[in-house]
């Protein structure tokens, strides 16, 4: 990516269905507008299924995955909240909570639902503030369930507990503030960004980068625990699947949406994959967590505890 791109939007938004695409699309205030839906941005239009007085729903493939993953991590705080002797339990509750809000808010933010009324679209507005602002903090807490594991402070604690609430609402208010100032031009700041490139510097750092710094640094923090303080293997199995098909989503979203409109006329894109594969690398983050939480782990011989 050249430099005169870094902090631009338009290119993402032509090709892919992301929620930040809600807040600059310059169809929105058009009342038969698929809100955020391509058309806005010269690309594929993601008509999905015809509805009456020619609407469209855009995206009905990801808003029925959207409760199946939400129904899916239910049943996996309700898992994890048995395993009473676990290691950081409450901690990746607080990771399985964010997920659960990210996929309450894409239902509203890449549904592609047909837009009625300026109160309906300032809703989806509002939903893809929440939705940005989750992402960034879900994932800000999953780094952090990273660091718990070596038992700095003791899990579970309102300490503990306490620390990564507090730091994950400030990273939630922050990049929801600048959501919402992008949208409703509060300050006129990030007015700019409604136009050209759609170049938007603060949105770019907090939900195109640090998203991925947290991933990675979650990535080589359970690496290093399993493998140097654990002494095991097999976990890694797990983690490595997880990141593979969090990775195979991304690619769908990024990379191969644009065809898969084309190729189908706008009746699916990328997105709903996109919806799927994170669904699977979550359980299979979850599956990983289980699996190095298990009761019977040899104890280390130097250094803290993990049992």
């Amino acid at each position: 990516m050249g430099s005169t791109q870094f902090g631009n939007f338009n290119n993402f938004c032509r090709d892919s269905t992301l929620p930040v695409c809600n807040l600059f699309d310059p169809w929105r205030n058009r009342p038969d507008s698929l809100f955020g839906q391509l058309q806005g941005y010269n690309g594929c239009q993601l008509s999905g299924i015809g509805l009456s007085r020619g609407r469209h729903l855009g995206n009905l493939g990801s808003i029925l995955l959207a409760f199946i993953a939400i129904c899916v991590t239910i049943f996996l705080i309700l898992r994890a909240d048995r395993k009473q002797a676990a290691v950081g339990r409450r901690e990746f509750q607080l990771f399985l909570v964010g997920y659960i809000i990210i996929e309450i808010c894409e239902i509203f933010t890449v549904g592609g639902l047909p837009m009625g009324s300026p109160l309906q679209q300032r809703v989806v507005l509002g939903f893809t503030a929440v939705h940005l602002g989750a992402i960034v903090a879900t994932l800000w807490v999953l780094m952090l369930n990273g660091i718990v594991g070596f038992q700095l402070l003791d899990d579970g604690t309102p300490l503990s507990l306490g620390l990564i609430m507090l730091s994950a609402a400030a990273l939630f208010i922050g990049t929801g503030y600048i959501a919402l100032d992008t949208a409703f031009t509060y300050s006129g700041r990030f007015e700019s960004s409604l136009s050209g490139d759609h170049r938007n510097i603060g949105l770019y750092v907090l939900y195109q980068l640090a998203p991925l710094v947290f991933l990675a640094a979650f990535f080589v923090l359970e690496t290093v625990l399993v493998l140097k303080v654990l002494g095991e293997k097999k976990p890694m199995l797990y983690l490595i699947g997880a990141a593979l098909l969090f990775a195979l989503g991304q690619i769908f979203q990024y990379v191969v949406s644009t065809h898969i409109c084309q190729g189908t006329n706008g009746a699916i894109n990328g997105a709903l994959f996109q919806t799927l594969f994170t669904l699977l690398a979550v359980v299979m983050t979850w599956v990983f967590w289980s699996s190095i939480t298990e009761d019977d782990w040899p104890m280390p011989v130097t250094g803290g505890t993990y049992t």
